[in-house]
C-alpha cells in the first residue's frame, strides 16, 4: 500500500493541459509528469510543499504534453523517462534517459511508480500507477477518452487499453492529461457509470467503434 504517495495536478497552458507531480510525501520527493507548458509553476508547487523534483516522465509524444521538456531538463538535470517505442527522434544524449515500456518501475523516495503501456491515442503512451492513483495521460478522460483519428493512433488499440482500464478496482482514482470533464479527477468506478467511452468498451468493440465514430 502506497500510503505516502501524492498527486498534484498543475494546470498549464492554453489547451486545458494538467501537469503532475507525484510525491513521497515521508521523503519529499517527486516526479513531474508531462511538461508540455510553463514548468516554473511545476517547480514552484514542488517547491511549496518542500519536494525534491527526481525525475520528469512524458507519458506521450504530442507537444501539448513535452513542448517545455528541454526547458524543465535545463532548470532540473534530472533523468527523463520517455516512452519507448515513441520518443526515438529526441535526442537522448541531451537528457539522462531512461526509456519507459510496460513493466517499467521509475523510484520516488521509498515508493515505486508503475508504468503502463496504454496504446491506442499514441502507439505507446504510458499510464504510471501508484497504489490507488492512476495518470492517464490522453488516454482516458474525466467521461471521455483520447482521440483515435492522429497519426499514429489506432483505435482497435484504444478499446483493448479501455477494456484494460475498466478491470482495475472502482477505488482507482484517474488523474487525465486535460481538464475537459465535468470535475478534474473522479474514480474509476465512477467512470465506469458516466463515461460513455468506457461503458462502451465494456459492452465491446462494435459498441466503442460506434461511439468513438470509427
Amino acid at each position: 500500500m502506497q500510503s505516502s504517495v501524492a498527486i498534484t495536478q498543475v494546470a498549464v497552458g492554453p489547451m486545458a493541459n494538467f501537469s503532475y507531480l507525484m510525491a513521497d510525501t515521508n521523503a519529499k520527493k517527486a516526479l513531474y509528469v508531462d511538461p508540455g507548458w510553463e514548468p516554473e509553476k511545476v517547480i514552484a508547487a514542488a517547491k511549496l510543499n518542500g519536494w525534491e523534483i527526481v525525475g520528469i516522465v512524458v507519458t506521450h509524444f504530442h507537444y501539448d504534453h513535452c513542448k517545455a521538456l528541454p526547458e524543465a531538463w535545463e532548470l532540473l538535470k534530472v533523468p527523463v523517462y520517455l516512452p519507448k517505442g515513441e520518443g526515438e527522434s529526441i535526442d537522448e544524449s541531451q537528457y539522462q534517459t531512461i526509456w519507459m515500456e510496460e513493466g517499467t518501475t521509475i523510484p520516488v523516495g521509498s515508493q515505486t511508480v508503475q508504468c503502463l503501456s496504454m496504446p491506442g491515442h499514441t502507439p505507446n503512451e504510458i499510464c504510471l500507477s501508484a497504489g490507488s492513483h492512476l495518470l492517464t495521460g490522453d488516454v482516458l478522460f474525466v467521461d471521455g477518452c483520447g482521440r483515435v483519428d492522429l497519426p499514429g493512433s489506432d483505435p482497435e488499440k484504444m478499446f483493448v487499453t479501455l477494456q484494460r482500464i475498466a478491470q482495475m478496482p472502482d477505488a482507482t482514482v484517474i488523474y487525465p492529461g486535460h481538464d475537459y470533464g465535468p470535475s478534474p479527477t473522479d474514480t474509476l468506478g465512477h467512470q465506469k457509470k458516466t463515461n460513455p467511452y468506457l461503458t462502451a468498451a465494456l459492452r465491446g468493440q462494435k459498441e466503442f467503434f460506434g461511439v468513438r465514430g470509427v
